[in-house]
This record gives structure tokens, C-alpha cells and sequence, in this order.
């Protein structure tokens, strides 16, 4: 693998999107691959990533279940893969969160990019570990909640779905996006005081879905009704998926729209 020294790799300038192979298959491809562009257009990379880069390296690259890499920079274009590290059985525990001693700059432009600048949120995830919890959360300049390092956060209250809008300072992940797109969700600022008063909390990424959660700092989480509900309506349309096609079925009517 032949790297070129260009600002992606010397200064974090460049976009990367991880992918989750599910049957030999990428999931929700379209998906990434718009986000992508969208990222290398705002930093005025004039790369491209084709669907037909994507399934020529999956053929002499054969796995079942990984996860796919893709880095772009002005100069480079990388694939890679790895094992994918969530297993189906971690749901069933849970995760359990804490809260980041470092704030996410919500006025940063780069925040709501999959850039390779990436040093905050490798550096907490490193830190998390060492304090045992999952995952650890970001809040912003303004004490409002982000996002977490690797990850989106929804809460439930009742039956209704409440995430932090990406005015806040966040990435917008693909299953944030199914989520958005496939339930009732509303997009609130949202403080640790609010999160103390929810019924539900999970954390997505396009790895492990959606994950629940158990706990969040001090709070405790006993219920997961939305949460199971979001899961099997994830899981049922990952299961049409890997049956042939790459880009986004219509919603089952099982699911589709809970509103």
C-alpha cells in the first residue's frame, strides 16, 4: 500500500467512511457514499468513490462480516478491511456510557464530517476503556449533548424519540439516518438534566447498529421497548438487504412509519 504524503495524512485533511459487510455485502452503500461526496466536496477534494471501486475490492477481498474501510484524501484512496468488532450477542448486555471531560466545538465545521481528524475521539475512546464503560459522550461548548466518540445518541421518553440535532456539533451517521428516517424522531437540545429524566437511551453507528444502553454516567436505564423496536425494524431491513441489493429498501409496512 503506497501512501502519498498529501494534507489528509499530514494534517488530517482528508474523509474516510467504515462500512459494515454483512454477507459479503456493504450495507447501506448509497448511503456512505453520498456522505462521502458531500465531505469531499466541502473540502474541496476532487476524489471520487464509485460503487464499482467498492465491489471490485469486496470480490478480491471476499469476507462474510467485516468492516470496510475507505480513506480519501487529495492524493490518496485507500481501502481496507478489519473484523468487525461488535458482535450481535453485546446487545443483549448493553452498553454503558460515560460523559467526556473534552467539549466538541460546535462552530468547528470538521465536526460534522467524517474527516480523519480524528485525535479527540480515539484519544477519549482510549480513556473510556480504561474507566470501563462502551462508549463515552461529548458535550459541546454550550453543555449541550453531542454525540458520543464513535457513535449517535437517541433518548425515549414514553414513546417518543428525541436525538440531538447536528446544530450541536455532531456527526450524522447512516443509522442515525435509518433511524430518522424510519420512526417518529425529534431533533432537541439536549442537556444532562434532560437525559436524567428519559425512559430509554441507545447509541448507533453503522458497526453495531443500534445498541442499548444501560447507563449514562449516574443514570440508570431499565427500559428498552422503543429500543428493541428500532433494533428488529434495523435488523429486518438488514436481512432484505443482504439478500441482493445495495441500495435502501422501501420500509417494511411492519415498521415503516410509527407516527
Amino acid at each position: 500500500m503506497e501512501i502519498i504524503l498529501d494534507d489528509g495524512f499530514q494534517f488530517g485533511l482528508g474523509v474516510f467512511e467504515t462500512i459494515a459487510i454483512e454477507k459479503g455485502r456493504p450495507l447501506f452503500l448509497d448511503w456512505h457514499l453520498e456522505r462521502m461526496r458531500g465531505s469531499l466536496g466541502e473540502l474541496d477534494i476532487r476524489q471520487t468513490v464509485t460503487e464499482r471501486q467498492v465491489t471490485e475490492y469486496l470480490t478480491s477481498h471476499q469476507a462474510d462480516r467485516a468492516a470496510l474501510k475507505i480513506m480519501v484524501s487529495d492524493k490518496n484512496i485507500l481501502f481496507t478491511m478489519r473484523p468487525n468488532p461488535y458482535i450481535p450477542e453485546r446487545a443483549e448486555k448493553g452498553f454503558r456510557l460515560m460523559y467526556s471531560s473534552v467539549y466538541r466545538n460546535e462552530t468547528s465545521p470538521l465536526v460534522r464530517h467524517k474527516t480523519m481528524n480524528y485525535g479527540d475521539c480515539i484519544w477519549e475512546r482510549r480513556r473510556g476503556a480504561l474507566l470501563n464503560a462502551d462508549e463515552v459522550i461529548f458535550l459541546n461548548s454550550r453543555g449541550e449533548i453531542c454525540e458520543g466518540t464513535v457513535s449517535n445518541i437517541f433518548f425515549v421518553s414514553g414513546e417518543k424519540l428525541f436525538t440531538p440535532p447536528v446544530s450541536c456539533g455532531l456527526l450524522p451517521g447512516t443509522a442515525r439516518r435509518f433511524v430518522m428516517e424510519s420512526f417518529s424522531v425529534t431533533e432537541q437540545v439536549l442537556r444532562r438534566e434532560d437525559a436524567a429524566k428519559m425512559d430509554e437511551c441507545f447509541v448507533t453507528n453503522s458497526l453495531m447498529g443500534i445498541m442499548p444502553v444501560v447507563g449514562l454516567g449516574e443514570i440508570e436505564f431499565h427500559k428498552r421497548k422503543a429500543t428493541e423496536r428500532c433494533r428488529l425494524a434495523y435488523e429486518q431491513t438488514i436481512a432484505f438487504y443482504t439478500r441482493g441489493r445495495y441500495d435502501l429498501p422501501a420500509l417494511s409496512p411492519v415498521y415503516a412509519r410509527e407516527r
